[in-house]
């Protein structure tokens, strides 16, 4: 089975560990939502701080800038991002 998906160093944000910065790569949603995430400042090459997130589908927190936001489980999912290691 061949895979026509992009490949990159991208998960989605649900899956960053919680502590962990990235940047934004990807966002996969439609227009509205993409749009809406974008005035929350999560857009793409936004650096963002993962805060926290919940067991079972739970909201999951980010910090961009100075800015902490709350995201539905399905929401992050649909933030894809590259974590960002410290050198």
């Amino acid at each position: 089975m061949i895979s026509h998906e992009k490949q990159h160093p991208a998960i989605q944000l649900t899956k960053l560990k919680k502590g962990s910065r990235a940047k934004v790569i990807e966002v996969t949603a439609g227009k509205h939502l993409a749009l809406k995430l974008s005035n929350l400042g999560l857009r793409l090459g936004a650096h963002l701080f993962k805060v926290s997130s919940f067991a079972l589908n739970g909201p999951v927190t980010v910090k961009v800038g100075s800015t902490t936001i709350a995201l539905g489980h399905s929401m992050a999912e649909k933030v894809f991002v590259e974590p960002i290691h410290k050198s």
